[in-house]
């Protein structure tokens, strides 16, 4: 297994490498920009893997720190997929003290349901409960000179 540190230091992730994995490589943040993931990661609690000070891995968690908290944006780069990152960093997301307390903590998947399933994770029970405002062409259709704020 490769020796990864991770740390939750915002000063530390590369946001450029973010930006450039979110907009071109996801499923879920084509063409998102970087005024807007950089918005996004400051407005976050952020969890970076870091293998001899180079970035491999990141997620955020959206929360209030008390009783609600959504997970979005996980990534293990490419290269270094297959090696248990994903493993070491869902375990530092369950013992990140933001999300200690939450009663609800969610994410959303496609394709990784087995992963969040060893961590606790499960299906809605009354998912007729849950409402959304999802516009899956966002980031296609926003004018990509945005103002950081």
């Amino acid at each position: 297994m490769v020796d990864v540190e991770f740390s939750d230091d915002q000063a530390r992730l590369n946001v450029d490498k973010i930006h450039l994995f979110l907009t071109h490589h996801s499923s879920w943040a084509q063409g998102i920009s970087k005024a807007t993931v950089a918005k996004s990661i400051a407005h976050s609690v952020c969890i970076g893997g870091y293998v001899e000070g180079e970035q491999v891995a990141f997620c955020r968690l959206i929360t209030d720190h008390a009783t609600f908290a959504n997970l979005v944006d996980v990534v293990v780069w490419p290269d270094y997929r297959g090696l248990g990152i994903s493993k070491l960093l869902m375990q530092q997301v369950m013992a990140h003290p933001s999300v200690a307390d939450v009663r609800r903590f969610t994410l959303a998947t496609s394709d990784a349901h087995g992963l969040y399933q060893q961590f606790g994770f499960g299906f809605v029970d009354k998912p007729e409960t849950l409402m959304q405002i999802y516009k899956p062409d966002i980031y296609q259709n926003k004018p990509q000179t945005e103002v950081l704020s």
